[in-house]
């Protein structure tokens, strides 16, 4: 392949991948105050939620299929970058690392769940809207 050939395909790649952020920005952004902010609305409110603590069928299968969105992004995002490093290992890094904050996660749940469920619920979805906010700013150059 001829080296101007090369360098008008990786300059499309660039453009394409900077159109693809570009146009990401504000959709995230909302998307996190969205939820941050339903989070803080239910923080806030007296009313008792009557959620059944039952993982059904229907519930593993819809949140098996968002952990599969969520590891095809990661992969569409390594099939981008110019890694020195083999996908198997990247993969087991990622599987090990996963499990291990997941399970401390569950744990650290469990232990102050009940406790500071109202607070912790209105700081993560403050965190949400935060972390929203940043991406938005940094995008936009003032971070």
């Amino acid at each position: 392949m001829p080296e101007g050939s090369q360098k008008r395909k990786a300059t499309r790649v660039r453009s394409l991948r900077q159109r693809w952020i570009v146009n990401s920005v504000v959709p995230i952004f909302v998307l996190l105050a969205l939820i941050g902010g339903n989070m803080i609305r239910e923080a806030l409110s007296k009313e008792e939620e009557n959620a059944s603590a039952a993982l059904d069928v229907k519930t593993m299968f819809l949140m098996a299929v968002a952990t599969s969105i969520d590891a095809l992004a990661v992969g569409v995002t390594f099939s981008m970058l110019e890694l020195a490093v083999s996908i198997g290992a990247a993969v087991a890094l990622i599987g090990c690392t996963t499990f291990v904050i997941s399970l401390g996660g569950v744990y650290v749940g469990n232990v102050f769940g009940a406790r500071y469920k109202g607070k912790a619920e209105f700081v993560g979805g403050a965190i949400l809207i935060l972390i929203g906010v940043k991406i938005l700013l940094e995008h936009f150059g003032v971070l």
